[in-house]
This record gives structure tokens, sequence and C-alpha cells, in this order.
């Protein structure tokens, strides 16, 4: 049975070594209120795929790949399936070099394996001991990790979080800047202008971007590739996996082995 959300985050904070790691298993749809951490953490999950949000930023992570949160930022999670989740947690005085901003990044091969290892560790352990190398490894491939596209941000603006609100509840949606700025009265610059500065992306980079998140939850979920593309306004799947490829360097159907 799951602890309380307020016993989880007390234990964390508690946590006396420098970099600690813990599991928890997560069932179907589960949510994980907003809340933020004393200390630094890597949010991973081995199985399941997890949409993390903070403030106007939206993950979709599924496994192999992770998320950096700095301590004190606001932070939910939403399971998508079951998920399995392995983090680690690092005191905020730590000398190593960690990254200071919230992102999704590659978990490598070894840091996976480290992670699993890890979190049956009971502190505390001697500075020369197998536990504290494996410990300073883990901090090790933190900071060498590549950042990945996996981040949709969400716009403060009333009439793009209109556009984009429709856009996310009908991705296949091929209206152009042009239509949305006749629909709202707003000129069709303004409205590139505006998604440039408060996304950091043109309209169609958004777009593209929300649909690959979609695609992300709907192939976890076990959707075919065929139904994504279609549901997601592609003309076909080859089309589909083509701008999938271009974005994550791998076919849609790799992409969770």
């Amino acid at each position: 049975m799951l602890k309380p959300q307020h016993e989880l985050l007390v234990e964390v904070d508690e946590l006396a070594w420098e970099v600690g790691s813990r599991a928890t298993d997560y069932p179907t749809d589960w949510f994980i209120e907003p809340h933020s951490h004393a200390k630094h953490q890597l949010i991973y999950a081995i199985k399941g795929l997890m949409i993390v949000e903070s403030g106007n930023q939206r993950w979709t992570v599924p496994p192999s790949r992770g998320v950096w949160m700095p301590c004190g930022q606001v932070h939910a999670i939403r399971c998508v399936g079951d998920v399995k989740m392995r983090s680690v947690f690092v005191r905020t005085d730590t000398t190593v070099q960690l990254p200071v901003q919230s992102k999704a990044i590659a978990i490598s091969p070894l840091l996976s394996e480290l992670i699993k290892a890890s979190v049956a560790f009971t502190g505390p352990f001697a500075e020369d001991s197998r536990e504290a190398r494996v410990m300073r490894l883990i901090l090790d491939e933190i900071c060498v990790l590549p950042t990945l596209p996996l981040k949709l941000s969400q716009p403060a603006d009333k009439r793009l979080q209109a556009i984009c609100s429709a856009l996310q509840a009908r991705p296949d949606d091929n209206a152009s800047v042009a239509d949305w700025g006749r629909q709202l009265g707003v000129d069709e610059r303004t409205i590139q202008r505006l998604f440039r500065r408060e996304t950091g992306m043109t309209f169609g980079q958004w777009r593209q971007q929300a649909r690959l998140m979609q695609a992300l939850e709907r192939i976890a979920l076990g959707e075919r590739i065929i139904d994504v593309a279609g549901a997601l306004g592609y003309d076909s799947p080859s089309a589909f996996a083509s701008m999938f490829k271009r974005q994550f360097g791998t076919t849609p159907s790799q992409f969770f082995k």
C-alpha cells in the first residue's frame, strides 16, 4: 500500500546522505499531487510512462528517459499505465556541478543499472565502500546526460491558450495560423510572435511537438501505429514514422524497446 504523499516527502527530505535512491511503484492512472523537495530529484521509471508538469512546462517521459527536477521546484506527475519509479535524490550542498534547470534527459544503460542497484542501499555507508562508489558514479553520469526534446511549454496568453487547448483536444486539426487569426480576430504575425516569445517555438513547431507528446502516450497505452498516425492528422503511417524518427532518432515501434 502506498504511503500518503506527505510521509514520502518527509522520508526523502530527511535522508542524510549526499545522494540516495528510492523505489516506488504506482498503479495505472495514479496522480502525484503538486509538491517539491528540499533535494534535487532525478525522476525516472523503469516501466510505464509519466507526464511531469511544473509551471508552464510539461514533459512526456517514457522508460530510458528521465526528468531532472531542481530542489524547490513544484511539480506533479501523472502515471500512464503501471509505473515503476526509481528516483535519485541529491543534497544541494554537493560539490558536483549538477544541472540548474529542469529538463528531460536520456538515461544510459549504465545509469539505469546503477540506479536499480542503488535502491537497495541502506545508509550510512563508508566513504570507500562499493555503495559510495556507485553513488558517486550516478552523480557523474547525471552531469553528462544529453537533454532530450520531450518538453512542451504552455503559453500564458489567453488567445494562445485557446489555440493550444484546441490542438491538444483535436491533434488532427490542420488549421493554419491564418485560420486561427481569422477565428480569434488576431493578426497571424502577432500569433507567431507570441508563440516564439512564450513557448520558444513557432506555431508549427508547437503543434508538431504536441502531436509527438500525444503519440508517446498513445503508443505507451498499446495503440497501433496506424491508428496513432490517423488520430494525429498524418496522411500515412510512414509520414508519421518519418517525422518521429527525425525527432527521436528511432522509429515509433522501436522507441519503447
